[in-house]
């Protein structure tokens, strides 16, 4: 019986059924197809996932990659842990059929993406979640940074706001480097000088606090954040100064992460398609593995913005 439920060589056909069939008879589920070690699994490198979005994003891989018969291997990288580069190469190591790759270097304008050739001419397909290189030949994967500062730019200005402050991440990093593009370009659009109202810091609650505290020294009356948790420091610098948010201060955030939920008030912000954007690298990706290569550009999905409470009329117009 032990061959048979571990599909090894010896019972005849006639005796391998017979022992399902008396399987089926006991109510005991029959045993998977085996695979081959490593066969089936794709490695998925994240940043941290203190930043809600992120295990969001991975669920929705993990959902679709199951429905092509494929199993995630999750790797973060943490200040401190795994750097990407080893994280690739324990994946190589336990035979991954691929790599999503979300947020990673090749966002890194500074760093080295000669690293993803180096995968490439080892047979590993993979497929890159936002930050564009045209000096990576892979497929990628984004949301449109500059679209949703024009949605942002726009309801802000509908509100009577005028001076409106973008609290975004460092400027190396593609999605940081569009949002800066899209947002000046709408507040020209607008007739407004929006080019000494960005405020550069990390992509954390105290760097979002940082960044609106500058941007309120300038006389900020709307922020437009980054990220949802960026936002949640822009309220917090917000009210260490008094300010009620949104009668003194109307803030925007990116993402609608489910931590929005919790919010108060309940957050403006950005939807990020993760399950278009998500979908979309999968099926790329099977695509790559399948012998079928996908475009070499970037698939580029279109934000949302979620109007809700922390945004409200300028006081001050």
């Amino acid at each position: 019986m032990s061959r048979v439920l571990n599909g090894k060589p010896g019972p005849s056909p006639t005796t391998r059924q017979a022992v399902l069939a008396a399987l089926d008879v006991l109510g005991y589920e029959r045993p998977g197809r085996p695979r081959e070690a490593g066969a089936g699994l794709i490695g998925l490198i994240t940043p941290e996932l203190s930043n809600p979005i992120f295990p969001a994003m991975a669920q929705v891989i993990e959902q679709v990659l199951a429905r092509h018969d494929y199993i995630p291997v999750l790797g973060t990288q943490t200040p401190g842990g795994s750097t990407e580069d080893e994280l690739v190469e324990v994946f190589i190591d336990r035979g991954v059929t691929g790599i999503v790759f979300v947020s990673g270097l090749h966002a890194d304008t500074t760093a080295d993406h000669e690293r993803y050739a180096r995968i490439s001419a080892r047979g590993i397909p993979f497929v890159l979640i936002d930050g564009y290189s045209d000096r990576i030949s892979a497929p990628f994967v984004s949301v449109d940074d500059e679209a949703a500062m024009r949605m942002a730019v726009d309801h802000l200005a509908q509100l009577g706001h005028e001076r409106i402050g973008l609290a975004v991440g460092p400027a190396r990093y593609v999605p940081a480097a569009r949002k800066v593009t899209g947002f000046t370009e709408a507040m020209a659009a607008r007739g407004l000088d929006g080019s000494d109202l960005v405020a550069h810091s990390l992509f954390t609650l105290e760097g979002g606090q940082t960044a609106a505290s500058a941007l309120l020294d300038k006389g900020c009356t709307a922020i437009i954040c980054a990220s949802d948790i960026m936002a949640f420091g822009a309220i917090r610098a917000a009210r260490a100064r008094g300010l009620d948010v949104p009668r003194d201060l109307s803030v925007v955030g990116f993402d609608d992460s489910p931590m929005t939920a919790f919010s108060d008030p309940p957050l403006t912000t950005l939807r990020k398609p993760v399950e278009a954007m998500g979908t979309a690298a999968v099926d790329a990706l099977v695509d790559e593995i399948n012998g079928n290569p996908a475009h070499r550009t970037e698939f580029v999905v279109q934000p949302e913005l979620v109007l809700r409470g922390s945004t409200d009329r300028c006081r001050t117009a």
